[in-house]
């Protein structure tokens, strides 16, 4: 199972969270990074709809493939 870490950290004047080398918005303080943090990995695990995807890869090949809506991440939150 994929698992997804989001860390809390200044960032850009203020607080931010950072997952998958992505930085979010800043925020003015650690608390309020921390929630949208903690928001952003629950809405990770929640299930969707199963459905088709279509999706071209780095050489120019197209797929198709079936995407179950319960194959969820692991999420977790930390502070530095």
């Amino acid at each position: 199972m994929t698992k997804v870490h989001y860390e809390v950290l200044e960032h850009d004047g203020g607080w931010a969270y950072k997952a998958e080398g992505v930085f979010s918005e800043p925020f003015p303080t650690k608390e309020a990074a921390l929630a949208a943090a903690e928001l952003a990995a629950g809405e990770q695990r929640v299930s969707g709809t199963s459905q088709d995807i279509e999706f071209e890869d780095a050489s120019g090949r197209w797929h198709r493939e079936f995407e179950p809506g319960t194959d969820r991440p692991e999420t977790d939150v930390t502070v530095k």
